[in-house]
């Protein structure tokens, strides 16, 4: 089940590894770190911004 983000939240989240900004990709319903190659999931519409849970990403 996807949940939108809103956008006043993604402009205060940031990347818990690198501080850069978090975008938001509704095909995988994860907060993407382009800086680290990290995505984070988002379980029950809740951002999950462990490192430890995060996905490395090409």
């Amino acid at each position: 089940m996807s949940v939108k983000i809103d956008d006043w939240l993604l402009e205060i989240l940031a990347c818990p590894k690198s501080r850069a900004p978090l975008r938001y990709d509704d095909e995988t319903d994860e907060l993407v770190c382009d800086e680290s190659g990290l995505a984070y999931p988002i379980r029950d519409g809740i951002p999950v911004l462990l490192v430890d849970e995060a996905r490395e990403i090409a």
